[in-house]
């Protein structure tokens, strides 16, 4: 029997079921009657019937042009990275750099990674800003992150953007805005660009085309003089040529660093190269790792596996931008394992430190600089060594404003945070996976040299100066209640913080949204002196930290751990360091997560 019922469209009885705004509506009908490809419209029209859900999360909101730029799923939609929400960001950003800098010749660089779309997502920031009567700089394909920031300032660039979504899965892309300084973008003018940006309502209002001969390639010219830049903060290059034989092996994990990384080492003097092959080809699908993050160990697997074959020295990965550098050595027993980024830049901060010092080239005003959540042993290392170090909030572009603040007072060496990133000299002013990697294999040739290993370097910097160990929990709340889910979690550990962790009591709550730290013993409040940012630290009696903090480019939340104690003897290392594993592990515990 055939009913004789209408059939109603399963995109309106979703709608009905969950009382979809007008408002998401009504920026679906705008997409279908207004000035998009007919591809996109049917596109539109297949998700109504077959995937509403994943259409109202297309549609519900805008995607937010946040404080570093976009970043988001690819596909079509408000809430998507893709030719318009590219092409509207960029003419918001166009009208700003034309208020800021009036009257002049505007000139802006454009790079971008193997993600898939990233080339035509540059091509179209470059067309766009031609049209609005900007000069452009464009790579002829794609490159690292940090040359893009090195260029900027090398060409006296008023702005810059790169087409990348970092380490994110090969589902995202992303859009990362620079100002003249090479940095990204901070107060004022993350602010004002946002402002520029959401003021632009429709893509009628996008400059398209009209400025094609204002577009410039960027090609050799610009590599050979980001390397130049690179092979100038080698220390000790007498030491490399006489371990130019280190056994360096390599992957880019499918990304920027392919051609850019073993040029660079080639160019400090470094000869046996080994690269990763089924990783060198630059691939937006990442084909051979679930993650493209130098972060998980997952992705650093395949390099792991050449270098125990040829028995490197060191082992090294890149994320598909090249900002984020992985780093491989064989432990006191001969096993191979992974730094963290926080022993990463242990090391790193450490060798320049040292290395500046004993070459005579340090300076009384050398500085360097680490994130708030950054191991706190680099403070006492720094200390012990009368610099100066100072602590920013997460993410580069806040050690790049330091820098600008201090240029002409003090200098600059090193910074870096736990997330895998360092930034070595004034020359550009982003995390440089490129640079950071050379310099790693100079430290594990300085340390051959010497017949030690990195690994054991480190082991003596923490018998030198006490023992920590960090840890980091990332959890994901995906869709349209995970920023809520995540935003209730930091408002309760911000009305009801915990009193002890592990059997140890909390001395000291740290609130950077609030700006105050108080201090549980006595109920005490003082002013904490840096931005305003949503990250909760609580600080236990014997020194052990917790932070929270939401993620600014992912749906996420992150925990980070730091304990800490004493190594009197290196051969207790082992022991001492599972011992600290323990104790973290209490903690969590108690956190419940």
């Amino acid at each position: 029997m055939v009913s004789n019922r209408i059939k109603i469209p399963l995109f309106i009885m979703f709608a009905k079921i969950t009382g979809m705004e007008t408002a998401i509506q009504e920026k679906i009908d705008s997409w279908l009657n207004g000035s998009y490809d007919t591809s996109i419209k049917d596109t539109i029209r297949s998700l109504q019937q077959e995937n509403p859900t994943e259409l109202i999360d297309a549609f519900y909101k805008n995607l937010e042009f946040g404080t570093g730029g976009l970043r988001g799923i690819m596909g079509v939609g408000t809430n998507r990275i893709n030719t318009y929400t590219i092409g509207m960001a960029t003419q918001g950003f166009a009208n700003y750099l034309k208020k800021c800098f009036p009257q002049q010749e505007i000139k802006v660089a454009i790079a971008h990674d193997s993600r898939n779309n990233s080339r035509t997502f540059a091509e179209i920031t470059a067309n766009v800003m031609a049209a609005n009567g900007i000069t452009v700089f464009l790579f002829e394909a794609l490159r690292p992150t940090p040359q893009l920031s090195f260029t900027i300032r090398n060409l006296n660039c008023q702005g810059g953007v790169v087409c990348t979504a970092s380490h994110n899965p090969k589902e995202y892309n992303g859009y990362k805005a620079y100002f003249n300084d090479g940095g990204q973008l901070v107060p004022p003018h993350d602010k004002n660009v946002i402002t520029e940006v959401n003021a632009i309502s429709s893509v009628d209002e996008v400059k398209w085309s009209g400025g094609a001969h204002r577009i410039h390639i960027l090609g050799k010219e610009a590599d050979d003089a980001y390397i130049q830049m690179v092979k100038q903060l080698s220390v000790y290059p007498d030491i490399i040529q006489l371990q130019k034989d280190l056994k360096i092996v390599y992957t880019p994990i499918h990304g920027t660093g392919f051609k850019m990384v073993p040029d660079v080492l080639q160019a400090f003097g470094f000869e046996q190269i080994h690269v990763v092959e089924e990783q060198m080809e630059p691939n937006g699908n990442f084909p051979t790792v679930v993650y493209p993050n130098p972060e998980e160990s997952e992705a650093m697997r395949l390099g792991l596996e050449k270098a125990k074959g040829i028995d490197a020295d060191i082992l090294l990965g890149t994320d598909p931008d090249a900002d984020r550098v992985g780093v491989g050595v064989k432990d006191l027993h001969g096993n191979w394992v992974l730094l963290n980024g926080n022993q990463t830049a242990v090391l790193a901060f450490n060798y320049l430190i040292e290395a500046r010092k004993k070459k005579g080239i340090a300076k009384e005003n050398d500085f360097v600089v680490k994130t708030i959540v950054t191991t706190d042993l680099i403070d006492i290392i720094a200390s012990r060594n009368h610099i100066n170090c100072y602590n920013v909030l997460t993410g580069f572009k806040w050690i790049a404003e330091l820098i600008k603040s201090k240029e002409h007072e003090e200098h600059y060496v090193i910074g870096g945070e736990e997330s895998y990133g360092l930034m070595i000299g004034d020359q550009l002013r982003d995390k440089d996976a490129v640079s950071a990697v050379a310099l790693l294999c100079e430290m594990a040739a300085f340390e051959k040299n010497q017949g030690k290993s990195l690994y054991s370097k480190l082991i003596e910097i923490y018998n030198t100066y006490g023992l920590f160990r960090e840890h980091l929990i990332s959890i994901t709340k995906k869709g349209r209640d995970g920023q809520e889910q995540i935003a209730q979690m930091m408002q309760q550990y911000r009305t009801a913080p915990p009193l002890d962790l592990a059997g140890t009591k909390v001395v000291g709550v740290y609130d950077y949204e609030n700006q105050e730290a108080k201090d549980l013993s006595n109920g005490q409040v003082c002013k904490i002196d840096l931005p305003k940012s949503n990250v909760l630290q609580f600080v236990l009696e014997d020194g052990s930290k917790i932070s929270a903090r939401p993620s600014g480019t992912e749906p996420k939340i992150k925990f980070y751990f730091s304990v800490q104690g004493k190594l009197d003897d290196s051969s207790h290392f082992d022991q001492a360091y599972a011992a600290l594993g323990d104790r973290i592990d209490a903690i969590v515990k108690d956190l419940n997560l």
